[in-house]
């Protein structure tokens, strides 16, 4: 009898050991596996408000992608402020409540790296040159962009410090022409506003303002405009308080859907 049983109990040993083995071998154990489909669970839900001061001329695209980012995140709310960079820039270094800045260009952005008020580094997310926007009959019969400096012309521009009067400047030192606008606005909005109304003959204003205000006004394009490129930078602010929502603003400006948006209301790639 002990012959017999002692090979019995050793069969019972070895088919233990070899089922321990099987089980670690064919899979992951229970608790890890458990512990994987519990961290997947917790992912964190965007909930809140962002708040994004973002350049005039970005106002019908970041519109319709705040929009987006609504609907992808339900309990979400974008509270978008639109003016000119400058104007923005200044508000926020002054401690207005925003989240994201995006500008119409690396000058006024740097204004707040330079504060240390960026949480990280901005991105470039699009470029945009001038156009000449003239009301649809175009009474002044303005063809080039010298013909804005011909005598009773009545032309707009952005004030100078506005990324729009700088690119404008920029583009009157390259040629050397030089206009004598009857005002200058503190958006570009306030300039295609004017040329809308008829108060003006000509303005200078951006590529996408032209496109989107469809028979409002009449686009001239003039070679002498790609003297003069603004990139478009986007950032968040540091002093956010909601920065997760902040970053994930930021993601779908600069992704994939963010590029599509941007490109059919006719901005560049930076």
């Amino acid at each position: 009898m002990r012959i017999t049983r002692k090979p019995f109990a050793a069969l019972l040993v070895a088919g233990a050991l070899a089922a321990g083995m099987t089980g670690c071998g064919s899979g992951t154990p229970a608790s890890t596996a458990n512990s994987g489909s519990a961290s997947a669970s917790e992912t964190p839900k965007l909930s809140g408000t962002v708040t994004v001061y973002a350049a005039a001329s970005l106002k019908a695209t970041f519109t319709r992608l705040a929009s987006e980012f609504e609907a992808a995140n339900p309990g979400t709310k974008v509270a978008l402020s639109f003016a000119g960079s400058s104007d923005l820039a200044t508000q926020i270094t002054q401690g207005a409540p925003a989240d994201v800045f995006a500008s119409a260009d690396t000058k006024n952005m740097a204004k707040l790296s330079d504060a240390k008020l960026l949480d990280g580094t901005a991105k470039n997310f699009a470029t945009n040159v001038l156009t000449i926007a003239v009301p649809p009959s175009n009474p002044a019969s303005i063809s080039s962009f010298a013909d804005l400096a011909k005598p009773g012309v009545k032309v707009v521009v952005c004030a100078s410090q506005v990324p729009c009067g700088s690119a404008a400047q920029t583009i009157e030192k390259a040629t050397g022409t030089t206009l004598k606008p009857v005002s200058e606005e503190s958006s570009v909005t306030d300039v295609l506003g004017k040329v809308a109304s008829g108060e003006a003959d000509a303005g200078l204003v951006y590529v996408t303002d032209v496109k989107g205000a469809g028979d409002k006004v009449k686009g001239i394009t003039f070679p002498e405009s790609d003297k003069a490129v603004n990139t478009y930078p986007i950032g968040a602010v540091g002093t956010s308080k909601n920065k997760d929502l902040a970053t994930a603003f930021i993601a779908l400006v600069t992704g994939s859907e963010g590029k599509k948006v941007l490109g059919d209301a006719g901005f560049g790639t930076p």
